[in-house]
This record gives structure tokens, C-alpha cells and sequence, in this order.
């Protein structure tokens, strides 16, 4: 029987166009610009330097404190500078440049396609394999993952939900993963539930992704402690806590986190890459890209070095046309749009989108009619007109007080708004308002 989430949602268009596009690799650019963070959390501190020769794995930066991530490089050649370089946004972000020489790897990475199945490492040996290989969360959050693997003390988890939902519109990023490499997520899912000393991983997919559902769905008979859980197409059913709730009925407490209901959710890419990292000395310096949009002549998947500058995979894709109104990092409900076209592809870049005047056009905005359909879409129960009345009077303690922290900042409240009125730029701010209030600013 397939679940869902018990409050709010809607039902956008899914423009999955490239869910029967394979995986191509994008191939290599003249240079990569390799951000220091591409994780919540600290900047890496730089352990190299101009005129450095680097492979394909080399330790570039290393995790400042607990919470903070290795960056490696995705490829091989020489460091030619250190310095600020414009991000997607056009702010200044430090970088390190590499100039692309050939294509040699860290002798320790394993290459060879072949899965391994035996897991021989100690749960502490596993984190410690995460840790090195710099892996972070690829769903966007970009939290360190050996991080979330250390469960704090008093905590159980019950559940590994491994989420493979990708509710955004036009993404198929993690459905190809699914299809073209069900076994190695499902050792990797086999991998944590050694972490978390449990035999009850579920693998979560969207009713929309029928291939990927047969193909994981056969993988998981041939391995205890993994099965496939169905949801139903509804949007954000992919965040953590309304997956939560369809898989095990349990609900996070406000302002806790999926552990605190016996749960620990991560991403298929995330669990891909926990396979490659302890099974075949991988770290992350390289993910796959959804390149789509109703402006993109040829929508393609790639597999993406970390670095990539994106008008190398637009240009792949047919260029930029004129009646671009809007290139999106991400999907167009919780993206960003970008204005720089050629800000590197990062860890957490799950796809660039290049959209018409028709599917980006935003109406003036009118007066709310009370109407609560921002209610009633709201997945965390919240009431968004309210949140933005709050703002545009300053009323943070208000804010506070009507639980506007909880804002998953999944857009349902805009997308359904018939006033048109920007409920999710509004409770953006007020979660940034009551922030400064709370440091004191």
C-alpha cells in the first residue's frame, strides 16, 4: 500500500522528461573552481597552494571542526590560484582553481566497476571512511554525514529511510542513480544499518518512478534488512520529516530532528557514495546533474566533476536560448536562480534548469483574500498568510510564537496562493529576522 504524508501538499507538474534519459558523463572542462564549502558548517581550512600538481582524490582542504567537510579534487592537474571567484549568486565565494591536465587518480581509489558486497569494516572504520572521503548530505541540505552517523547518547534509530523520493519538478537525477545502480545504494544502505547496529533500512520512492521501483524491489530480495516502501506523488513528500511520517507514522517534535523519532533519513545519492567511499576508497568529487527545463533543446543526466562550471553542461545541453527567462541551481520550487552561469557545480547541485517567461512568470501581487489555501498546503501545519502579516509589521516575537522556525521552505504556500502575494520569501525572512534576534543584532 502506498503512504504519503498526513497534512498539506500539492500537486505541482512533474516534467520528469528525463527520467528515460541515462547517465552521460559530462566529460572533463579546461579548468574547475572548487568551493571551500559545500556543506553546512565551517569552510575547509586549504591544505594546498599555487603551483600544487594534484590527482584525481587529492586532499585539497581539510573539515575545520566537527561540523565541516574534506574537499577533494575531482581532477588532475595544477593549482594555479587561491582567491575569491563569483558564485551562482555573483557574491564573492574563495575557491581553488585547477587547470585540467590529463585525468590520473589517488592510486588508493579503486576504479575497477565490479560490486563488492562484503562489508568488513567496523561501524567506527565506516564513519571514519565517511569522514575522509568528505561526504555530505545530497539532497540539498549538505549536513557532514558523519555527523548525522554519530547518534547521540540516549538516542535509538529504528529506521534508516533511504530517500529517494526527488519530488522537485524536472529533477531525475536520483531516479536514474536508482535505475543504473540499485545494487551499490542498497549495499550502501546495508553499510548504515551496520553504523546504527539495525536490519531495517527502507528505501522510499515515488508511485511516479516505475522502473526504478522493479529494478530496487528485485535488488532488495537478495539482501536482508532493506526493503522498498512506495509513496504516493505529492510534493514536498521528499522532506525529512513529511517522509518521516509516510514511512513509519511518527512525527518530529517541533524543533527536533528526525532521531528524535527513532529515524535517521538520508539521500540515495548520499548512499551511493557511502558505498564508494568504503568500498572503494572514493571520496565525493563527483555527483549527477539533471540538465532540463522547457528552454533546454536537449535535456540530458550527467555525471558531473565537482568544479564543473555550468555553461559547460548548458552548452552540452544547446546553449542558452534567447527565451530564457530564468536558469534555477536545484528545482524550481526550493532552487535558486542564478545569475552567473559559470558558478561551479558543488556537492549539493542536483540540477540547472533553464526556464521559459511561462514557467517563471510571477503576477502582480493583490490583497490576501483569506481564502486558507496556504493553510491548507502547508506540509508543517503552519499558517503562512500569518507569518507574512508578522513580517511586514515586525512582529518577530510574534513570529516565534506561531512556530514560523518550523518553515521547511518548500513553497507550497506560494505556489497555491491565488493573490499571489511571496508567503515563501516572507517566511524566509522571518526565520532570518528571529535569528538575529536571537544572536542579539
Amino acid at each position: 500500500m502506498t503512504k504519503t504524508f498526513p497534512i498539506g501538499g500539492i500537486h505541482p507538474n512533474k516534467h520528469k522528461i528525463t527520467s528515460a534519459s541515462p547517465i552521460i558523463d559530462a566529460g572533463l572542462p579546461e579548468y574547475v573552481y572548487i568551493p571551500l564549502k559545500q556543506h553546512t558548517g565551517a569552510p575547509a581550512k586549504i591544505l594546498v597552494k599555487k603551483g600544487d600538481k594534484v590527482k584525481v582524490g587529492t586532499l585539497l582542504a581539510d573539515a575545520d571542526g566537527i561540523v565541516s567537510s574534506d574537499i577533494h579534487s575531482s581532477v588532475s592537474g595544477e593549482v594555479i590560484k587561491i582567491d575569491d571567484v563569483k558564485d551562482a549568486l555573483g557574491y564573492d565565494e574563495k575557491m581553488i582553481v585547477i587547470k585540467v591536465e590529463g585525468d590520473e587518480f589517488e592510486p588508493s581509489i579503486n576504479q575497477n566497476s565490479d560490486i563488492i558486497k562484503d562489508i568488513p569494516f567496523s561501524s567506527e572504520e565506516i564513519i571514519q571512511k565517511i569522514r575522509e572521503a568528505g561526504i555530505v548530505g545530497m539532497g540539498g541540505a549538505g549536513f557532514p554525514t558523519p555527523v548525522k552517523t554519530t547518534i547521540p547518547e540516549g538516542k535509538k534509530v529504528d529506521y534508516l529511510i533511504v530517500n529517494g523520493i526527488e519530488c522537485e519538478p524536472w529533477l531525475t537525477a536520483d531516479d536514474r542513480l536508482m535505475i543504473e545502480h540499485a545494487e551499490e545504494i542498497v549495499i550502501g544502505a546495508k553499510i548504515l544499518n551496520k553504523i546504527f547496529g539495525i536490519q531495517n533500512a527502507i528505501i522510499a520512492i515515488d508511485e511516479n518512478k516505475p522502473e526504478a521501483i522493479e529494478i530496487v524491489q528485485n535488488i532488495t530480495r537478495r539482501y536482508v534488512g532493506v526493503n522498498v516502501r512506495v509513496c504516493k506523488t505529492k510534493y514536498p513528500q521528499g522532506g525529512e520529516k513529511q517522509l518521516v511520517a509516510a514511512i513509519t507514522g511518527r512525527e518530529v517534535p517541533s524543533g527536533k530532528l528526525p532521531i528524535d523519532a527513532g529515524c535517521i533519513v538520508q539521500n540515495v545519492g548520499t548512499v551511493f557514495a557511502v558505498y564508494e567511499a568504503v568500498m572503494k576508497n572514493k571520496p565525493l568529487f563527483e555527483r549527477i546533474v539533471t540538465v532540463s527545463g522547457d528552454e533546454c533543446a536537449t535535456p540530458q543526466n550527467f555525471k558531473v566533476r565537482v568544479g564543473t562550471p555550468a555553461s559547460f553542461l548548458i552548452e552540452k545541453c544547446g546553449g542558452i536560448p534567447d527565451e530564457t527567462a530564468e536558469i534555477i541551481f536545484g528545482g524550481p520550487m526550493m532552487g535558486q536562480t542564478i545569475i552567473n552561469i559559470d558558478a561551479p557545480i558543488t556537492k549539493l547541485t542536483s540540477g540547472i534548469l533553464l526556464l521559459s517567461e511561462q514557467e517563471t512568470h510571477r503576477p502582480d501581487m493583490m490583497d490576501c483574500i483569506r481564502c486558507g489555501k496556504c493553510v491548507d498546503a502547508c506540509p508543517m501545519g503552519l499558517r503562512p498568510f500569518l507569518i507574512g502579516i508578522c513580517v511586514r509589521n515586525n512582529m518577530i516575537d510574534e513570529l516565534k510564537n506561531i512556530h514560523a522556525m518550523d518553515c521547511i521552505e518548500c513553497g507550497c504556500c506560494a505556489y497555491i496562493c491565488p493573490a499571489r502575494i511571496p508567503l515563501l520569501d516572507f517566511c524566509k525572512l522571518g526565520k532570518i529576522e528571529i535569528r538575529k534576534k536571537q544572536k542579539g543584532k
